[in-house]
């Protein structure tokens, strides 16, 4: 039966993105970015997370949501799946990601991403793309925008975990908003790679904001040990509640 309902969810997902991204692709031309905004999140995003518990049996809580700030703020999350990348601008009503520029090169998904306003990042450029990211990043933050960015990189396994990049250092030594840790379990449901999508209860949980006034050394250590501590714990719980998930760890 798994196979049944992620092989209807997966058409209806993907089929889902293709239309909403030659839709924003087309009106992109014409009408104002914050149309893509609402477009893309309340519109398409909604539709697909309301499809999730009805076809597979997949739902997401929002945890920490007295930590999600109204104004721009840089959200630094853990990243296991193709969840947060597609959902958590539907969470975060007001936010856009920094993500590798290759991803414009996929017809409409990367066209309809430039139109939304998400932030490319040549990952070959070293300072000179760093310096373009933190000036796309200020512009977007200036007008109320959040920003959405994975440290890591990737998408690593529940338990595991790769180097934090030193863009969100970057950002953070280079903006006065918040910038607050993401942790999550989604991929114990939604793994890399993998066709199926397993019923459960995603947990996305917003974490107080890093302190302000930290070196590098201080501040990559103590948002390393902000996300991987919640994570661990989000993975013992859902061991717990669903301990058909326990293999994913081993």
């Amino acid at each position: 039966m798994i196979y049944i309902r992620s092989f209807i969810f997966n058409v209806l997902f993907y089929l889902t993105i293709l239309l909403g991204c030659i839709i924003a692709v087309v009106l992109g031309l014409f009408v104002p970015r914050r149309f893509h905004w609402w477009w893309w999140n309340d519109c398409v995003l909604v539709f697909l997370r309301k499809m999730m518990p009805l076809i597979c049996g997949m739902e997401i809580e929002v945890r920490g949501k007295n930590n999600i700030r109204k104004g721009a703020a840089i959200y630094a999350s853990k990243h296991q799946s193709a969840v947060e990348t597609y959902f958590m601008s539907s969470i975060i009503k007001n936010a856009t990601f920094i993500f590798k520029k290759e991803l414009t090169h996929i017809p409409f998904f990367g066209w309809a991403i430039r139109f939304y306003g998400s932030v490319p990042v040549d990952r070959s450029g070293k300072s000179k793309a760093m310096k373009k990211m933190l000036s796309d990043a200020k512009a977007l933050l200036k007008i109320g925008m959040s920003i959405i960015i994975f440290p890591e990189g990737t998408r690593t396994q529940p338990g595991k975990n790769s180097a934090y990049k030193p863009g969100v250092f970057f950002l953070y030594e280079n903006t006065d908003v918040p910038l607050i840790p993401v942790a999550l379990n989604s991929a114990f449901f939604w793994k890399k790679n993998s066709f199926l999508r397993h019923p459960g209860k995603i947990i996305i949980e917003f974490l107080e904001p890093m302190p302000k006034g930290l070196d590098k050394q201080e501040f990559m250590s103590e948002l390393k040990r902000r996300i991987e501590d919640k994570c661990n714990q989000l993975n013992q719980e859902t061991i717990k509640n669903y301990p058909e998930t326990k293999s994913i760890l081993q």
